[in-house]
Formats: structure tokens, sequence, C-alpha cells
């Protein structure tokens, strides 16, 4: 929520869908939940319509939540995210040196679905698509499944990445956009070296948002 995997307002997954995602029991969930409404994180709707949804953290309880969950976790955060921007640049590299005609067409077309994609929930949806893409045309299942078990340790949407704050992203998407292009051109150009280099450098993105959370968390400067 802090980094962007769901934006203020959206509805949480369910408890069942939660469990099965984590690997966890429901009741596990269910206690989890519970604190992160009470921390200001997340709010329960009984009724028609009704749900979990996700807050914007700017209550101090709810910084205070973030920072220490985050610091917390920071080390184990730091060494996951550098393996998950290696895997990230081997798969483009793979996809470079292996894709086919078929992949090549699909590849082009997820990058115009991005380019075209309204800002938010459909340009990350887009985005997720274009890293599937990216990844079926690795034809490395293992690679892919290493790199999303990864994915699902640093953050539940996964293989959708996060968005960061809503104040940012235009700037993110545009941002985006430009990899985008350049790791499709070069994968298409079969470029491996490229390829590898764009695919490394794109993935840093993860670790600047959950730095960003921290410095909102603590009312700092964002880069």
């Amino acid at each position: 929520m802090a980094i962007g995997e769901y934006a203020p307002g959206e509805r949480f997954p369910s408890e069942r869908d939660l469990a099965a995602t984590l690997g966890v029991g429901r009741v596990t969930v269910r206690a989890a939940i519970a604190t992160l409404v009470e921390r200001g994180l997340l709010r329960s709707q009984r009724g028609r319509g009704g749900g979990t949804f996700v807050v914007e953290p700017e209550s101090p309880s709810a910084r205070h939540a973030v920072d220490h969950t985050l610091t917390q976790a920071w080390n184990r955060l730091l060494d996951q995210h550098e393996a998950e921007c290696w895997l990230h640049g081997a798969i483009a590299a793979a996809a470079a040196e292996r894709h086919t005609a078929t992949d090549a067409r699909i590849l082009s077309k997820r990058l115009e679905e991005y380019r075209t994609a309204a800002s938010g929930a459909p340009a990350r949806y887009a985005d997720g698509r274009l890293h599937l893409a990216i990844a079926a045309a690795a034809h490395t299942s293992t690679l892919s499944d290493v790199l999303l078990s990864l994915e699902r340790k640093m953050h539940i949407t996964a293989p959708a990445h996060p968005w960061g704050h809503s104040a940012g992203w235009a700037d993110l998407e545009s941002r985006s956009l430009r990899d985008h292009e350049r790791l499709i051109g070069a994968i298409l150009a079969r470029d491996v070296a490229e390829a590898h280099e764009v695919g490394r450098r794109h993935a840093r993105i993860n670790l600047e948002l959950l730095e960003n959370a921290r410095r909102r968390a603590r009312d700092e400067p964002q880069r």
C-alpha cells in the first residue's frame, strides 16, 4: 500500500485470495488485516458493496507503522531487490537472444497497450502484461519462476509492479514508457547486452518507491 501496490480507495483482496497468494492460513490473514485497519492503512466497510479498502497512510500512527515495517525489513528488502534487478536483466537478455517472430509481435502489441493506457490502474495492468510477455519471450520458465517467487516476497500484487504514491504516477508512467521503449527495442534488435542493462536498471524503480515510501513516512523530501 505504501509503495503503490494498491491505490487509495481500491478494494483489498479477500482473505481467501490473500491466504492462497501468501501461502498462509486465513486466520493469520484475518489477524493481519485487523492490524492494518487498526493502524489506519485499511478500512472495513460492511453491507452491500462492502469489503476492505486501502487508505492513504496520512495519520501519524499510519506513517509510523509504515516506517517501522520498512526499517525492520530494510536489509532484507535491499538484498532481495538487488537479486530481482539482476533477474530482470537476465530475462531481458534471454528474450533478446531467444524470442520468436510471434514473441516479437506480442511484445510490440504489449508496448503499444502500455503507451495508450490511461493513468493509474490501467497503466499498471498494461505494465504487468508487458513484463509477462518479456518473460514468455525468454523461453526459460525456471528463471521466470524464480523471479516471480522473489517478487511475491517483495509485493503481493506480483507480477504487477508497485506504482508509488498517486502524486507521482504521471512521472513514473512517462519514465517507464521511455524504459519500455528502449527495452523492447533492444530485445527486438537482439542486442543482448543492451537488453540486460536496460532491464536491470528499469527494475531499480522498485527500490526508489521503497525509499520514497520511507521518506513520506518520515515527512522527508521525496526523490
